[in-house]
This record gives C-alpha cells, sequence and structure tokens, in this order.
C-alpha cells in the first residue's frame, strides 16, 4: 500500500503540477555501506557473484548512475559525515591517527540527533578510537564497531584493533566490539552480527514509534578474505571452486535480503529510505595506464582471488585511484510508494550531498555548522529524478598525504564533472568514453587548463585544514588501551548477543 504521502505527490506530478516536498518528511533512514566491494554485483554484470536480493532491490530502485565517493575507507566515511572533502577535517589517510574526523567538524548524526532521530552505528566507524573521536561522542545514540579500518587490523607492526581479535584465519568470526562504553564478545560471523544487531534495534525504534537513522557499515568484503563455510560451498558446488571475496558479498546479499524481507514483516517499509552502496571502488590489481589500467567490459569468468580483483564493470582502474574505477560506485534508494521505482537518475552526484539531503529530510538544520558544506541536497531529485541540475565540480585527491606536503599536491587527483574527468595531465570525455580509453587532453587544452586551476585553487584553500599531518603512531592504540584497562577493572570480556528478531 502506497503511502499518503507518495499518493499526493503521485497525484500532483500526474497533474502537472508543483509535488509537496519531501522536507520535513522524517522517514525513518537505512543506510547500508560496504566496504571494497565497488561494482561486485551481479546487477552489475559480474560473471561469477549470486546477489539476488541487492538486484532485486535495485531493479525496483532509484539508482544512481554517476555517484561517487573517495578513492578509499577513512576519506569516503569522512566526506559522508561531513558534507565536504575529507582532508577539511583533517582525514588524510587510513591509518596513523591521521584518519581522525577533526573535532570541530558537526557530523549529520549529531543533527538528527538535535531533531529527535535515534542514531546507530552498526561495523566501521574507522575517523578515530580516541575516546572523544568516537561515535558514541559524535551523535551517535547506537554503536557496535570494530576499532581502527578494520577487524583484528594492524599496522606499523602494531595491532590497532582488540587484541584478541588477532588471528587472520578465524577474527571474522565471534569478534570482539565496542558495544557503546562496553568491549563484548560476540558469536557468530561479523556481517551476521551487524545486521542482525542493526535489525533488533530498528525494531526497538520502531516499537517504540521513533524515527531512526541506521547506519550499517560492513568492514566486509575487505581482505582478509574470510567467509562462512556455507557461502564458500555454496561458490564451490555452483562455480567449482571457492573465492573469499565472491562469498563474503554473497553473505552480504543474504543479510542484506533478511534485512528487507524483516522490515516489510513489520510494516516499516512505507515510511523507511533504504539505501545500499559502497564506501570506494574494488581492490584492482594492475598498471593505470590507458592500455592496461582497466579491467575488461566483457570479463572473462573470476576463479581466483587474484582475477576477482580484476572486475570493476569496465570502470578504469579501482580502489585508492581517482580515475573512475576508484570512485564511481553503485548506489540504490528505495523509499516504497514515494520514490519512482526502477529509474535511472543521470545527475552527477556525490557522497558529500547525503550530509544536506538526509537533514533536509529529517528536518534538521545545518544553517549553524562550522565547516563549508560542499555537497547539495538530493531531495529535488527525490521528488523529481529528471530535474534540472546544474553542472558542478567533484574534487578528488587520493588519501596517503606525505609530509612533503608540495609534492602530494600533484600526486593522484582528478577534477570531475557531468562531462569531464581530469585526471592529473590526462583528460577523458566520460560522456562519450565512460570507460576512460582515450586521453584527449591534447585537444581540449582551454579544459585541461580551466580543471587544473580549479584543483590548484582548491589545494591552497585545503592545506591549512589537514590538522593530522604530522600525527605519528608511537603510543599503544586506544582500543588495546580500552581492552587492557576494562580486563584490568572487571577481570572479564562479557558476551554479548543483540535481541531476537
Amino acid at each position: 500500500m502506497k503511502t499518503i504521502l507518495g499518493i499526493v505527490m503521485a497525484t500532483v506530478l500526474a497533474a502537472g503540477v508543483e509535488a509537496a516536498s519531501l522536507k520535513g518528511s522524517r522517514p525513518n533512514i537505512v543506510f547500508v555501506m560496504t566496504d571494497d566491494q565497488g561494482q561486485n554485483l551481479s546487477f552489475c554484470g559480474h560473471p561469477d557473484l549470486r546477489t539476488p536480493h541487492i538486484d532485486k532491490f535495485a531493479g525496483k530502485a532509484l539508482r544512481w548512475k554517476e555517484f561517487h565517493v573517495s578513492p578509499n575507507c577513512a576519506p569516503t566515511r569522512a566526506a559522508l559525515m561531513s558534507g565536504a572533502h575529507e582532508f577539511g577535517s583533517g582525514v588524510t589517510h587510513t591509518t596513523d591517527e591521521k584518519e581522525m574526523l577533526a573535532l570541530t567538524t558537526t557530523i549529520f548524526p549529531e543533527l538528527l540527533r538535535q531533531a529527535g532521530y535515534e542514531t546507530g552505528i552498526f561495523g566501521k566507524w574507522h575517523l578515530g578510537d580516541i575516546e572523544p573521536y568516537r561515535p558514541g561522542n559524535r551523535g551517535f545514540t547506537e554503536a557496535l564497531t570494530h576499532g581502527a579500518g578494520g577487524i583484528g587490523q594492524n599496522y606499523g607492526g602494531s595491532n590497532v584493533d582488540f587484541p584478541p581479535n588477532q588471528d587472520r584465519k578465524t577474527r571474522y568470526f565471534d569478534s570482539v566490539l565496542l558495544h557503546n562504553k562496553s568491549v563484548v564478545k560476540t558469536k557468530g560471523y561479523c556481517a551476521d552480527v551487524f545486521f542482525h544487531a542493526a535489525l533488533a534495534w530498528m525494531k526497538e525504534q520502531h516499537n517504540e514509534k521513533k524515527p531512526f537513522f541506521a547506519y550499517i557499515s560492513s568492514n566486509t568484503p575487505h581482505a582478509p578474505l574470510i567467509a562462512p563455510k556455507k557461502n564458500m560451498k555454496r561458490l564451490e558446488e555452483r562455480n567449482g571452486k571457492a573465492n573469499g571475496r565472491l562469498a563474503m558479498i554473497e553473505n552480504i546479499d543474504d543479510n542484506f535480503g533478511i534485512m528487507m524481507q524483516k522490515l516489510e514483516a513489520w510494516g516499516m517499509l512505507d515510511n523507511t529510505l533504504v539505501i545500499f552502496t559502497t564506501d570506494n571502488g574494488a581492490p584492482f590489481k594492475g598498471p593505470l595506464t590507458p592500455d592496461s589500467g582497466k579491467p575488461s567490459k566483457k570479463p572473462k569468468s573470476i576463479k581466483t582471488p587474484e582475477d576477482c580483483r580484476l572486475y570493476n564493470a569496465g570502470y578504469k582502474s579501482g580502489k585508492g585511484s581517482p580515475y573512475e574505477g576508484g570512485v564511481h560506485v553503485p548506489a540504490f534508494w528505495q523509499w516504497k510508494g514515494v520514490l519512482p521505482e526502477g529509474k535511472d537518475v543521470k545527475a552527477l552526484t556525490a557522497h558529500i550531498d547525503l550530509y544536506k539531503t538526509f537533514c533536509d529530510l529529517a528536518g534538521a538544520d545545518y544553517s549553524k555548522v562550522g565547516q563549508k558544506l560542499e555537497g547539495r541536497s538530493l531531495v529535488p531529485l527525490l521528488e523529481n529524478p529528471d530535474a534540472e541540475w546544474p553542472d558542478r565540480m567533484l574534487i578528488t585527491h587520493t588519501a596517503g598525504i606525505g609530509k612533503d606536503i608540495d609534492a602530494a599536491r600533484d600526486r593522484k587527483w582528478a577534477v570531475r564533472t557531468q562531462r569531464w574527468r581530469l585526471v592529473g595531465k590526462e583528460l577523458y570525455d566520460i560522456e562519450n568514453d565512460p570507460f576512460q580509453d582515450h586521453n584527449v587532453a591534447a585537444e581540449y587544452p582551454e579544459i585541461v587548463e580551466r580543471l587544473s586551476k580549479v584543483h590548484a585553487d582548491w589545494w591552497e584553500d585545503v592545506v591549512p585544514l589537514m590538522i593530522n599531518q604530522n600525527n605519528t603512531w608511537d603510543k599503544e592504540p586506544p582500543m588495546v588501551t580500552l581492552y587492557n584497562e576494562q580486563i584490568k577493572k572487571t577481570g572479564t570480556i562479557p558476551e554479548w548477543m543483540p535481541p531476537e528478531i
């Protein structure tokens, strides 16, 4: 059954008059963002994957055909939360406490809380493990997260997640996590736990008639490639060989299907906006050259983990790259009875747009935040996917800025408009060459000059905001300290399971 809002909007659109605005409509928002998945879906043409639940969802969704994120994990999360390029909030890397989101930045969950929303995060935070930076202190009322950039992650020869999560073969099972302010031991596969916990929490908010924002930020299918036996067995029976990454993705699909079934059974879909996307392009193995820097448009059957990394639906390169393959990701939105079904939106959009969009939908005020919001509200496109959308410039600059700021300025950056992508000195006509086969810089020197200046001016403005650049990793990691302190104080890490659903 359509919602009253959906009926009203459909009626006025059919009559050719202005539709009622979605601003302040206050839906629940379920935002699912996976880690390193890129275009790896059967819906996006992967030959060996089977993702029927996400495929079904995408088939009925509003599909953003030009949706862009950052090339790496923490940067995308920072841009999402801040509504601006990640460097502006101090996030210039994924490690060494250069991923800490500046405390002077007001993130949108804080504003949703002020507007009366409950806010929950389940999975990967990756924007700072020191106590003031944790999600429970940044606007989230419920948080079940791992530390650092991944469960059991270590870098610089040091463990930066909870100590028990160190076995590379088993760390994604029975993981030790942070539930609000307590370190707990969970039971089961990590993605199963995160989705289950999110569902139990959403059901509670629904029963109490509280609007909510649920951020399901799965750490999978990021390496290490560990998947449940049932998913590995299913792939082996179907393809003749198991594959960890593909099994992880099919597990995500299983969980997504359960989530949609539950939301429908609980009668929540009429007033819930559900979104599926991923944080960056898939990991890619290969040189970044016009001739060999992108996978085949018609990939051969994928049988090994190495080959698996090559699939990105034809887009050039992948994770960590300023080419299309690094930042151009699927984005599917469903709101039953309100948004059009099976509709493609061609407007150039990005993660930085979600800040204003979510706030507008929730009726939250963002007029007094300290940071400069660079994104746009997508509400006009939600109301009319064919609405006029002025051209814009999206800047990509890959994280990993070293101490030599001047050298970093010219390394791995891009400027994208609706038609063009300038990658350093290479120019691509995306409207006519979406897979970036032909560098046309010599044919359009004026475009190269104009977009290069945009990046140069932006760089000068953003350098002073890179406040984490001098951070060094020379102390005990916060999650190790937290774990040890709890053991010393209570003598135990309690087992924890979310309520039944």
